[in-house]
């Protein structure tokens, strides 16, 4: 249930803000949070902007708990919780989005540098306008819209900003959780606006499991004229990808229609450089997989298969493969299809886009696998841009004012 009259006040209220919200993803981007694992300094410059932002506009109790990160200039990870000043309910809605962003990637694919936002066509272009800026920015204005007009709320509205999303959440969520200042109650509602679709009509509930895997071949470097005095690492790592790519499918065949793609996935991505040079063969290679792997299945079986593999390719060609695990996320249980956060995003939708959103699974991950895996009813919704990690990533401005609109519906229903 909501006052209809009270969310059109607010609603109007985030209309006023449109300028506001994208002059601070233009500031946002301009502010890197990459994380040391992906070469950058962590996420504390654009925590800084972001306090003195909300230092000025005094809208909310502002906390911050740092996890202690010896690898960048800082010191530590911030993880950035703001909760309505004096309200001192004992159930909160919260609304999760992520500080880091992913590095640009070919910087020869952008139009103009990737820091630099701009619009154009109602879209705001620049790394992490979409990933997750569009509703970092969206929920602070939700919050702003329902402090600045005084609404009275059933439960305390908050956000949390965490670190390090991109590369396994160890100094983000999954710090957070664990630490002593934890502000999440399992009777709270939970959004993480991490993933969606175009139409907004997708509400997450399940996630795949994730398997990030690098394998090590070592083989005898030598001469490219000479190929029989050497063990052709690179070559063994071809066979090795394409055997599991298909391979992988057949021995994991399972299909669950609540997912998008229905199957497990098994896809080659990344290739580190070898030798530099064109006439070495090179002795050693590596290469990765990123493989979402539907619930039903442990990850450590699909090692083991993995391992079979890796063992006939080595008696095949004379080489060693080492298989290193880069990211390992069991998926944990489903947030019930029925739950209080799913039924009031599907109120908030519908008021806000007019379509009926309905549970589904996705294959990506979010952090919302670290509250479920604690038992937390966590919902994943946005409407939102396929941009995310792409070159030219933009956002919609209006999917950002409408996604403010429905986190603001949240914070205001009984």
């Amino acid at each position: 249930m909501i006052d209809e009259k009270a969310f059109l006040r607010v609603a109007g209220r985030i209309d006023a803000y449109r300028q506001e919200m994208i002059d601070l993803q233009i500031a946002l981007t301009a502010v890197p949070a990459i994380a040391p694992d992906n070469g950058g300094d962590g996420e504390t410059a654009k925590a800084e902007l972001l306090l003195e932002y909300l230092s000025h506009r005094r809208i909310g109790e502002i906390e911050v708990v740092n996890a202690p990160d010896p690898r960048v200039s800082s010191g530590g990870r911030p993880n950035i919780i703001i909760r309505r000043a004096g309200d001192d309910a004992a159930r909160h809605t919260w609304i999760i989005s992520h500080l880091d962003v992913v590095p640009p990637g070919e910087a020869g694919l952008w139009d103009v540098d990737p820091y630099e936002a701009y619009v154009r066509d109602g879209r705001l272009y620049g790394r992490g306008t979409v990933d997750n800026q569009q509703d970092l920015v969206a929920s602070l204005f939700a919050f702003r819209a329902c402090c600045e007009e005084a609404m009275p709320t059933y439960r305390a509205p908050g956000l949390i900003f965490v670190a390090d999303e991109e590369t396994a959440s160890h100094y983000g969520l999954d710090y957070l959780l664990k630490h002593p200042r934890n502000p999440c109650q399992k009777t709270d509602l939970i959004c993480v606006p991490d993933s969606g679709n175009e139409a907004g009509d997708l509400i997450e509930v399940a996630e795949k499991s994730i398997l990030w895997v690098r394998f090590r071949t070592l083989g005898k470097q030598c001469h490219g004229s000479k190929p029989y005095l050497g063990k052709n690492a690179f070559l063994a790592a071809s066979h090795l990808a394409v055997r599991l790519h298909d391979a992988l499918p057949q021995r994991f065949p399972a299909v669950d229609p609540l997912f998008d793609p229905p199957e497990s996935t098994f896809e080659p991505t990344r290739k580190d450089a070898n030798v530099p040079n064109v006439n070495t063969i090179p002795g050693e290679d590596n290469f990765y997989m990123d493989c979402r792997i539907l619930p039903g299945h442990e990850l450590q079986t699909i090692k083991e298969a993995m391992a079979e593999t890796a063992r006939t390719i080595e008696r095949e060609l004379g080489v060693t493969i080492e298989i290193l695990p880069v990211q390992e996320v069991q998926a944990p249980p489903a947030t019930d299809a029925r739950a209080p956060i799913v039924i009031a995003l599907q109120e908030a939708i519908s008021m806000v886009y007019g379509v009926q959103a309905r549970p589904r699974g996705i294959g990506a991950g979010t952090v919302a696998a670290y509250l479920r895996r604690q038992d937390y009813q966590a919902a994943v919704w946005c409407r939102t841009t396929p941009m995310a990690h792409q070159p030219n990533e933009f956002c919609l401005i209006d999917d950002m004012v409408g996604n403010a609109k429905v986190f603001a519906h949240l914070f205001l229903q009984r």
